[in-house]
């Protein structure tokens, strides 16, 4: 712990190996008095491995709005507790930013602990420039859709997507007509996993190695700037 008065901690867990979690995060997960977790389940690996024995309560896209508050107080009356979601840095894609949100116009001090997040391995292994990038995760189902792609095309940093694996073909397909079929773009999937993979190409060229086979785990689609 800090010396500061924190009452929330955002601690990132990892995003397939669960040897990426830092010694910082074990301290942090041992020493709160509850654990805020995204799916219990997933959770309760992670914290078995570690021998960490801490109550946990769900908290995800489902539930946060009406227990955002529930917790809020718990915390101003005086507990500690550390906000993990199933891999990453929560608040990226995932629950966070709400209950953050919420803690600091209460005055609860929080803290965001450093650790992994999928992004940045994927737009370093692109080979694409990493010094400015837009990170747009994933891109809206319907409503919107094709009006961001068409932003995009036009933007001249490295554009980072996530997209689910059942996904990725269509939408490769349809960023072709505003970016150009021959626009580079780099896929990540199962980062720091056994099976990870990276596979560069043309749009056109990562659109039909998509399509061609059945993909798992989360996905990572990082674009050349115009």
């Amino acid at each position: 712990m800090t010396d500061r008065d924190v009452r929330l901690y955002i601690v990132p867990t990892p995003i397939g190996n669960l040897a990426d979690i830092t010694y910082r995060a074990v301290k942090v997960l041992n020493e709160v008095d509850f654990i805020l977790a995204e799916d219990t389940r997933t959770s309760g690996t992670l914290l078995k491995r570690y021998e960490i024995h801490k109550p946990m309560v769900a908290h995800h896209k489902f539930n946060e709005h009406k227990s955002v508050q529930r917790i809020v107080e718990r915390l101003a009356s005086g507990e500690r507790a550390a906000l993990i979601t199933d891999a990453g840095t929560p608040g990226i894609s995932d629950p966070g930013f709400l209950l953050t949100r919420a803690c600091i116009q209460e005055g609860v001090e929080v803290e965001c602990l450093p650790g992994a997040t999928a992004l940045i391995p994927a737009l370093v292994n692109s080979g694409f420039p990493c010094d400015r990038f837009i990170f747009e995760g994933f891109l809206p189902v319907k409503k919107g859709r094709q009006t961001r792609i068409r932003e995009l095309a036009s933007e001249g940093r490295t554009v980072i997507l996530y997209e689910s694996p059942m996904r990725l073909a269509k939408t490769l397909l349809q960023l072709i007509p505003a970016f150009g079929e021959d626009r580079r773009c780099s896929v990540s999937r199962e980062l720091s996993k056994m099976h990870e993979e990276t596979v560069r190409g043309t749009l056109t060229e990562i659109a039909a190695w998509a399509g061609s086979k059945t993909m798992k785990g989360e996905i990572v689609l990082v674009i050349e700037g115009r």
